[in-house]
């Protein structure tokens, strides 16, 4: 790989980092958020239940995105442009730092016994229908919400952006909205939604693990305790039915000291959850912790990306020079 693409990817990652930290998610015009209308269109205009049909809509929104990404990326040939490019590409495509937002909210609404308005929030975390949960149930709910999405939102963009350059960033977030859109279990989406699912599934096999592991560096600094991380996540990772938010959720649950899972009620139905950890349920200022953890987790992802990039570049101008 030439050591010009690999500063190219530190710059954007760091610089895309930076921007959604300050910016948060762009309020207007989100173009996640225009890929998720074009998704629903089509839909709309394919949809039978039937799993043929179900791979042909995923290829081709994933595909087509990852396509036309690279086509946009070739277009450029200056490294100046190329940075602000994929800088634009991981801002747009990073969700961490509302995802931090959306979870302080929760926590001030919770602690002033505003149910009404946690419950109004919980959709911008999670699918589950929050008029079933009480105070504690949305706190339980909030942090698995954070202990996934920050796998999802923050730490999926990241490693595909130091992988694949903007056209990986661009694929995984459409993957992943793929499957925010169409992949659960429920009548309409059984068979139509399958090839999102487990797309979403492959794609998130390695931020998932980088996750678990961001999560065990991070434990201390966050009031954590690194080892527990990584007995749960050794311990009850594999119970989860998702091969991805269980490690997620099970080096948070270690970390925090506390137990997530059980009962879990969602729009299409029940299900229960395998229990992850083996402390009591989270409070509101679990919630608390668990946001201040993810945005460690962030950072040092970011950092270890970086760094990456860079020693890559180094060693191979090193190599060439001797």
């Amino acid at each position: 790989m030439r050591r010009d693409e690999m500063v190219v990817r530190a710059a954007g990652i760091a610089l895309g980092y930076w921007a959604d930290r300050i910016f948060a998610d762009p309020h207007r015009y989100h173009p996640v958020a225009g890929f998720g209308q074009v998704a629903a269109r089509l839909e709309r205009l394919i949809y039978r239940d039937d799993r043929v049909v179900g791979v042909f809509y995923a290829a081709a929104l994933a595909g087509g995105s990852y396509v036309a990404a690279g086509w946009a990326d070739r277009r450029l040939t200056h490294n100046p442009a190329r940075i602000a490019a994929l800088a634009l590409v991981t801002w747009a495509t990073l969700g961490g730092t509302s995802l931090d937002r959306v979870g302080e909210d929760m926590a001030r609404r919770l602690d002033a016994g505003d149910l009404t308005g946690a419950r109004n929030l919980l959709p911008s975390l999670c699918g589950r229908d929050p008029q079933l949960l009480d105070a504690d149930g949305l706190a339980r709910a909030a942090v698995e919400s954070v202990a996934e999405n920050t796998s999802d939102a923050a730490i999926g963009p990241v490693v595909y952006a130091l992988l694949l350059g903007s056209p990986g960033a661009v694929a995984y977030r459409a993957i992943n909205t793929l499957d925010a859109m169409v992949g659960y279990k429920s009548p309409r989406y059984l068979l139509f939604g399958w090839a999102a699912a487990r797309l979403d599934d492959l794609a998130n096999l390695l931020p998932a693990r980088v996750s678990g592991t961001a999560t065990v560096a991070a434990a201390w600094s966050a009031g954590g305790d690194p080892r527990a991380a990584i007995r749960v996540w050794r311990r009850d990772a594999r119970s989860h039915p998702s091969p991805n938010a269980g490690v997620a959720e099970s080096a948070m649950a270690g970390a925090l000291g506390i137990q997530l899972g059980g009962v879990t009620p969602y729009r299409h139905g029940t299900e229960v959850r395998p229990l992850l950890g083996s402390g009591p349920a989270p409070s509101v200022k679990d919630l608390r912790r668990a946001v201040q953890l993810s945005r460690r987790v962030q950072t040092v992802t970011v950092v270890a990306a970086v760094s990456a990039a860079l020693a890559v570049a180094a060693g191979e101008f090193f190599f060439r020079r001797s």
